[in-house]
């Protein structure tokens, strides 16, 4: 379809770069999996077992891409960062077994899971959805890709984040409570997926308030680097 045979124009797409590539990846929808390292489990108040996983969702418009600074968010005064690395499915599929599961995983990088965390915790006490502090604009800054015909499909490696040069959360991630391959088939058992979907597959402890003017740089060693500015 043509733009004129819509009543408003289309919203620009959002996309990430690839690296080693011209081509970028289409982002459409960004599923989260909530809690999946035991330690941060732990500081936040939780059982670490392993309790079936549970994710929340990111629209498009989240994605901050190309190491743009992000805007504070206006509506709240306790941003969070939340390091992850995050999954790019490139076949879709339904009921996908664990063992063929990362067929579907095109490629991998690192990002944040920007969290309004005044705003959350409001919402948790009055049992409310979380999309204000989850899922607002430039919530999810993410790094280019690294195609997994160049990379293979990590299970191990440090994660990390720093903060103006001091070092915030950091773990491994061989740690997830339930691994990518898990969670690509857990999702496919409730939703289609399909080309363009991410998976942000959870952050370690040490997760910690933001200020504006804050300098980011996080990693995940052998897959990607993210550098921005809070704005």
């Amino acid at each position: 379809m043509s733009s004129s045979e819509f009543v408003v124009a289309l919203p620009p797409a959002a996309s990430l770069p690839i690296i080693d590539s011209t081509q970028r990846f289409p982002v459409g929808r960004i599923f989260c999996v909530g809690r999946n390292y035991a330690d941060h489990a732990r500081e936040m108040g939780h059982d670490p077992n392993r309790e079936p996983p549970f994710f929340f969702m990111k629209p498009p418009s989240a994605v901050l891409a190309d190491g743009r600074d992000m805007p504070y968010p206006p509506h709240s005064s306790d941003l969070h960062h939340e390091v992850e690395m995050i999954v790019a499915i490139g076949v879709g599929g339904s009921d996908i077994p664990v063992d063929k599961a990362l067929a579907h995983a095109l490629g991998y990088g690192v990002g944040l899971d920007m969290t309004c965390r005044d705003v959350q915790n409001v919402a948790k006490k009055l049992s409310r959805p979380w999309e204000t502090s989850k899922a607002f604009d430039h919530s999810a800054p993410c790094s280019a890709l690294r195609l997994a015909t160049a990379l293979g499909h990590p299970t191990a490696g440090r994660i990390e984040l720093r903060v103006n040069g001091d070092g915030r959360p950091q773990g491994d991630l061989a740690q997830m409570i339930w691994s990518v391959p898990e969670q690509i088939a857990y999702l496919s058992t409730v939703f289609v997926l399909q080309p363009g979907d991410l998976i942000f597959s959870g952050t370690p402890a040490g997760v910690a308030a933001v200020q504006r003017a804050d300098r980011l740089r996080a990693r995940v060693d052998g897959v990607a680097e993210l550098s921005f500015a809070i704005a």
